[in-house]
């Protein structure tokens, strides 16, 4: 992680104070989030907004929960962006960078026309992390890699989690 990346995340856990369980989930999307983009061979440019995108991924939700009394995905989507903005601009990020890593957190909950690798990839690391989080079944995991996910490191990292059996072989 690169220094301007770690005054980012120190001010993504100091807005949301008090919260660790959404500083955890957003640790855990940022690692698998760089992981991925790693292993996919991402560009500089992209690499930096994509880790950008997950560290704030869900910036938004302290506001929607105090706006709409919901985290719902698409409160976290509208609340998210202008959280985000503000953060980046007081790093001196620029403008093109905050653009895009303002428009993935306000579609990081919206599947239907995923455009770009980098939001493919924040997509896949939040699915890791919610799976979890969440405990969703087995077949829940199943229908998630078939619908979502689409980069080979992703698919592997879903299927090694969730849907093999202790000795290595496949369920």
């Amino acid at each position: 992680m690169n220094s301007q990346n770690s005054r980012i995340l120190k001010e993504m856990v100091r807005y949301n104070e008090g919260d660790p369980k959404r500083v955890q989930h957003a640790l855990k999307v940022y690692a698998f989030a760089k992981s991925i983009g790693e292993l996919e061979g991402l560009d500089e440019n992209m690499m930096e907004i994509l880790e950008l995108a997950a560290i704030l991924h869900d910036i938004g939700i302290r506001n929607s929960e105090r706006k709409y009394g919901s985290s719902s995905g698409k409160y976290q989507e509208l609340e998210g962006p202008p959280v985000a903005e503000a953060i980046l601009l007081e790093a001196g990020i620029p403008r093109a960078v905050i653009d895009r890593v303002c428009f993935l957190i306000g579609h990081h909950h919206t599947y239907t026309e995923i455009s770009g690798l980098d939001y493919q990839i924040l997509v896949e690391a939040d699915f890791l992390v919610n799976l979890y989080e969440d405990g969703m079944a087995e077949a829940q995991a199943r229908s998630v890699l078939q619908k979502y996910f689409k980069t080979e490191t992703g698919k592997e990292y879903l299927s090694e989690m969730y849907l093999s059996s202790r000795d290595g072989a496949a369920v």
